[in-house]
């Protein structure tokens, strides 16, 4: 048996530095005393309980063991401040994977949540299922009509003082190609390049080749008075060339896309002063998105959203279609739905049509010259997010998202393609309205045959509608959903086209219910509402965010002091 008396307790005690190390052995004393006594819950005498006091005292004492445990407790308090910023992604992670995990707890953020209401839903802790808990209403509007919060900005497009209109080097001439937003951004491109190369721009000449093969010139569908006058303290704008200039032959080029101004400034200027015309042959995407001076992006946007006005004819039909759309007093959702032809066949895309119908889409792809690539994967493409949103795909998403059955929608869009159309659509949503069926036959008279004007009535009341929503991120999706930021932060929702169809998909197959599904489409587009998110540049001007799809920042500012 173990006989330990006080005297070898100090002579042990005296050979540890640490204060510590020297409790920690006063402690196993006592325990093993009171083992031989025969109690098998020890009990400690008051001499041991003041020592132990004494320790904790010192322990947290300022000094070296205090120091110590700061420095471990702001460790610790640092991880799991990183654990709960990663909370988030993980989240997202779940969702890109889409395994099929159920959600436990899940709150739905919006963009305007100062002004929406919020809605919460949770795991019921007695059988999985999912309930609904409302906060208490706050506005009779459901949030999925509300705009995002944008009253922290405004339209910041103003000349500066120090802008002077410099002397003309030239003449430009402008072969616009494409449908009509294509043109129009090209166009304002043209504007910006103009006042880079300190040229006489002369009135943009339109395509007539494009799938529509619509005859219509600049005149018919802009108010060139308009654009020659809004412009005139940035650059010259002249209807034709000058007498003395009309017999020259003027220098081809096609400007190379997404160039930075030094291209223009230097190598396109000095072949101006060496031609005097210069007649680009494409203006699509021919100047960067980003690094570009303000005054610049400012004069991108004014030629944009201000210079590039549409006729009266134009613009009075779709007010008039407007207008139509409110006499009930409720909102109306504009629908981009590019399910035409044309896209199908350009993106390869046949998910759902017939064998006979893609067949029809691949020929119309390998007639076309300019269109680069012939063969394509149609599926591997739509389970990237790149094809046109099918009518039912469309269907599901915004019921998913919450719409009600008998929303008022405007297709934004030509002939929808395939042998059932926009059947399935309709079929959930029976109120559906195109300048077709809205507008009668003796105020559509004047736009026959003129698919780049009806565009530009589309335009319209897209631009005016309560929500936008686009099916395909191609130049009319650009250029609505960037006005509509210029206007305020309309909303405009923007699908997430890729983990949606992983969705859609495996509720078809059975693996997710009808609630889980729905919930995840609002969780993947609570922040995609085209609020008031910065343009970022990207790795590739190509991949990058385009700058007329989020003129934001350069043309769009926020206040301060606020």
């Amino acid at each position: 048996m173990l006989t330990i008396s006080r005297t070898s307790l100090t002579n042990n005690s005296s050979r540890v530095s640490s204060r510590l190390l020297g409790f920690m052995t006063r402690r196993r004393v006592s325990e093993t005393i009171d083992e031989q006594d025969g109690n098998t819950l020890p009990v400690k005498n008051p001499t041991y309980l003041r020592r132990k006091g004494r320790f904790w005292v010192e322990l947290l004492r300022p000094g070296r063991y205090f120091g110590r445990w700061m420095f471990w407790g702001l460790l610790v308090l640092a991880l799991m401040t990183l654990l709960d910023r990663f909370a988030l992604f993980n989240t997202l992670q779940d969702l890109n994977n889409i395994d099929g995990d159920k959600f436990t707890a899940t709150r739905v953020v919006v963009e305007n949540s100062n002004r929406a209401n919020n809605v919460v839903k949770q795991s019921d802790d007695d059988n999985g299922d999912l309930k609904e808990i409302s906060a208490p209403e706050k506005l009779s509007i459901p949030d999925f009509w509300i705009k995002p919060f944008g009253d922290l900005h405004y339209k910041c497009v103003e000349r500066s003082s120090k802008e002077i209109k410099s002397s003309s080097n030239g003449y430009i001439l402008v072969h616009s190609n494409g449908g009509l937003n294509q043109m129009k951004i090209g166009i304002s491109d043209m504007v910006a390049i103009a006042k880079i190369m300190n040229a006489t721009l002369v009135v943009p000449s339109l395509d007539h080749h494009s799938f529509w093969t619509d005859p219509s010139d600049f005149k018919d569908i802009f108010d060139w008075k308009h654009f020659t006058q809004y412009l005139e303290e940035d650059i010259n704008v002249v209807d034709h060339l000058p007498p003395t200039l009309a017999s020259i032959k003027p220098h081809q080029r096609a400007p190379v896309s997404y160039s930075k101004p030094s291209y223009y400034r230097d190598q396109m200027s000095s072949l101006l002063k060496k031609h005097k015309v210069i007649n680009f042959t494409h203006t699509d995407s021919r100047l960067a998105n980003n690094g570009l001076s303000n005054s610049i992006q400012r004069l991108r946007c004014r030629a944009m959203y201000e210079a590039l006005k549409f006729r009266d004819e134009i613009e009075n039909i779709a007010n008039k279609l407007v207008n139509r759309l409110r006499d009930d007093k409720k909102p109306y959702l504009a629908l981009h739905l590019r399910y035409e032809k044309d896209m199908l066949a350009f993106t390869g895309c046949s998910h759902n049509l017939t064998k006979a119908e893609d067949e029809e889409l691949r020929q119309l792809r390998y007639s076309v010259r300019h269109w680069k690539e012939k063969w394509i994967d149609g599926e591997e493409r739509r389970r990237q997010g790149i094809c046109p949103m099918t009518p039912r795909e469309v269907a599901v998403f915004l019921e998913a998202m919450g719409f009600p059955l008998d929303t008022k929608i405007y297709i934004v869009a030509g002939k929808i393609y395939g042998r059932d159309g926009i059947k399935a659509l309709k079929e959930k949503y029976p109120n559906i309205l195109t300048h077709s069926n809205l507008a009668t036959e003796e105020e559509l008279m004047p736009f026959r045959n003129r698919q780049n004007q009806l565009a530009a009535v589309d335009y319209i009341v897209a631009l005016e509608s309560d929500v936008f929503v686009f099916t395909y991120d191609g130049n009319m999706a650009k250029a609505v959903q960037g006005h509509r930021k210029y206007e305020g932060f309309r909303k405009t929702i923007k699908p997430d086209k890729k983990n949606f169809l992983k969705l859609i998909d495996r509720m078809d197959r059975g693996l997710v219910s009808w609630d889980d599904f729905s919930l995840k489409v609002k969780i993947l587009h609570a922040n995609r509402t085209g609020g008031a998110v910065p343009r970022r540049p990207g790795n590739s001007a190509k991949t990058e965010e385009n700058f007329y799809a989020n003129p934001y920042p350069g043309c769009i500012c926020q206040k301060e002091n606020l």
